[in-house]
């Protein structure tokens, strides 16, 4: 029986780490420098979340080991490319709902890490607890961007990098610890014109 490629796993894995390391270096440039302006902020956004919403989608096809870290992927992918499409094409009408828009994805990704946490303690995968944890965090940092308790600017960029610093940190730890790449993969559907021979 032909052996399933490891490629397109391989591609989402470190496709997925790249992005994390991305969000956590913009999170970090948001913090250090809430006074950047508006048109680096929503440009370098946009890019963000289309090449991960991309990253994600291909993930949601690469079929890893435990379907966990990619299940919900296809419809989330889908939502960061939209989103991030639209911040490109028309970034002044953009920046009203930026925050409130970032947190309502960020939210709804923690709390799909918060499901991904306790499949994975039903999988017997340790890393759970920290899995959880992080996504409760990022729950309450989405929380915060989407109601924007502050209205100075500078404080709600700050918010948002911190909120993409979590992210990133997020995503990451998922990527390493639930993605297994196994080598020896058979199809999950068998042909059936294959046959057992012997």
């Amino acid at each position: 029986m032909k052996m399933r490629s490891i490629a397109p796993i391989r591609i989402a894995k470190i496709g997925y780490i790249v992005m994390s390391v991305v969000f956590c270096i913009v999170g970090v440039l948001f913090v250090i420098k809430p006074d950047i302006s508006l048109e680096v902020l929503t440009e370098a956004l946009g890019i963000a979340l289309v090449v991960f919403g991309a990253v994600k989608i291909l993930g949601y096809f690469s079929k890893d080991l435990f379907r966990l870290a990619f299940q919900y992927d296809l419809e989330f992918g889908i939502v960061l490319l939209a989103m991030g499409v639209i911040v490109l094409i028309k970034p002044k009408e953009f920046m009203d709902f930026i925050f409130a828009a970032m947190g309502v994805a960020v939210l709804a990704d923690s709390l799909f890490k918060i499901r991904i946490a306790f499949d994975s303690k039903r999988f017997g995968i340790e890393s759970w607890p920290a899995t959880l944890s992080l996504a409760i965090l990022n729950v309450v940092i989405a929380i915060g961007l989407m109601f924007q308790p502050w209205e100075a600017a500078k404080v709600m960029t700050t918010l948002l990098g911190v909120s993409l610093l979590a992210e990133g940190i997020l995503n990451l730890y998922v990527a390493v610890s639930m993605v297994k790449i196994v080598k020896h993969q058979y199809p999950d559907i068998v042909d059936e014109n294959y046959r057992i021979v012997g």
